[in-house]
């Protein structure tokens, strides 16, 4: 089974909400994860509001093997800054 730690969105129409989840690279955007490992909120004011990940759990499952989305790994470069 091949991990991947992607978004998943939530939230109503044209206020977006997303999920950032380790998952199984075979299944739906929305469907069941593995796990959650932080939220993204895309029209929150501030950088801090915006993104929290669960920095640990996330270079756990990177150990193990998880690729990182395109989106994902773009949200990690801008907390390392």
């Amino acid at each position: 089974m091949a991990v991947s730690i992607r978004l998943s969105r939530q939230g109503a129409k044209k206020h977006p909400q997303y999920l950032i989840v380790a998952v199984d690279s075979q299944s739906k955007r929305d469907g069941e994860y593995l796990e959650k490992l932080g939220h993204y909120y895309p029209k929150a004011k501030t950088q801090a509001e915006k993104i929290e990940i669960n920095a640990e759990a996330l270079k756990a499952w990177q150990a193990k093997g998880a690729q990182l989305s395109q989106t994902v790994g773009q949200l990690v470069k801008t907390l390392a800054k």
